[in-house]
């Protein structure tokens, strides 16, 4: 099965070098100094982010109709919406570990930036399975409607970040000491290199990113197969999600039936990926699907406060937890 896509190599080395001038426009002027970000700062650039999408969606409506253009919307609000576990996420670690709020921008901007890698990287392999073995479309259908049973079951069970196997073997291998050392990841002291709690949390938030990325990127082949779109839809996503966590980070505990609008639209375009060869769903009618879950799961969120006290999560200030004081090679402060 070919794969037609509207990615000329003009287009994809123009995409990656307006990302690059955005990434350095971000940590080199705008956040060039470590700070704070407030409510006003992150609702900005939250707006900057999704009129940049909506303005790129604008241009493929033009040169490449409105089935691309559609395809591309759909992919967009599915990874914007799958991004919100990713706070929650983040959230979670930058508390357990105490994470300076004036530092949590900077670990967030190399975080996303390990993640653009890994989501280009898990394009293509899909992207080249999919031209290879069409039989593929079906284990990423299977596997998204049990990601979505899975997570409508599992509810808002209590995460643990430091049960990731990649970070806990970054634990045990590479010598840290116990303390932050204003932005740096990594320290040198009596010769030898140490990493800081930072570089610690960088690792938690790439590793949990990485299990994110196993979800998402098939659900929006399951809207459309071109590479391209699959990319562009992803990353501007992504791009935005620094944004959207400092803007939503404080309200998160008050949209708890969102999980449940995520699961039931994973296990919708898991399904749809496995019918594509029987019925052929309009996008049209998947984007509605996803608007209509996502909306109502916010609706229901506002109408029916939860009955119950969000999950504890660690205080947000404090020391750093234990597990960083039995790592090898530590130095005492």
């Amino acid at each position: 099965m070919g794969l037609e896509t509207i990615g000329t190599p003009i287009l994809w080395i123009g995409f990656i070098l307006f990302v690059l001038a955005m990434l350095a426009l971000d940590l080199g002027v705008f956040h060039r100094l470590a700070h704070e970000v407030r409510l006003r700062e992150a609702l900005l650039w939250t707006a900057v982010w999704i009129t940049l999408a909506l303005v790129f969606n604008v241009g493929v409506y033009f040169w490449f109709g409105p089935e691309r253009a559609l395809e591309f919307m759909t992919g967009y609000l599915i990874e914007k919406a799958l991004s919100v576990d990713n706070i929650f996420v983040f959230l979670v670690i930058f508390s357990y570990f105490a994470v300076p709020a004036a530092l949590q921008h900077r670990v967030l901007f190399w975080g996303i930036l390990g993640a653009l890698v890994m989501r280009a990287i898990f394009i293509f392999l899909g992207a080249a399975l999919l031209q290879r073995f069409h039989w593929v479309i079906y284990i990423f259908g299977a596997f998204l409607v049990f990601t979505g049973v899975k997570l409508l079951l599992q509810g808002g069970s209590e995460m643990h970040p430091e049960r990731n196997p990649l970070f806990r073997l970054f634990q045990r291998l590479v010598p840290s000491v116990s303390d932050y050392r204003g932005s740096h990841f990594s320290v040198v002291e009596n010769g030898k290199r140490y990493a800081t709690p930072l570089l610690l949390v960088l690792v938690a938030i790439e590793a949990t990113d990485l299990v994110f990325a196993v979800d998402s990127i098939p659900a929006i082949f399951a809207i459309t197969t071109d590479p391209f779109i699959v990319f562009t839809s992803n990353i501007f996503a992504i791009l935005g999600l620094r944004a959207l966590y400092f803007a939503l980070a404080g309200v998160m505990d008050k949209f708890h039936y969102l999980r449940v609008g995520l699961a039931l639209v994973l296990a919708f375009v898991g399904a749809k990926m496995m019918l594509t060869d029987l019925y052929k769903i309009p996008i049209v009618a998947s984007l509605a699907v996803v608007v209509v879950l996502l909306m109502g799961s916010i609706v229901a969120s506002l109408i029916r406060p939860p009955t119950e006290p969000p999950l504890p999560v660690p205080p947000p200030h404090g020391p750093p937890p234990a597990p960083l004081a039995d790592l090898p090679g530590e130095i005492k402060p």
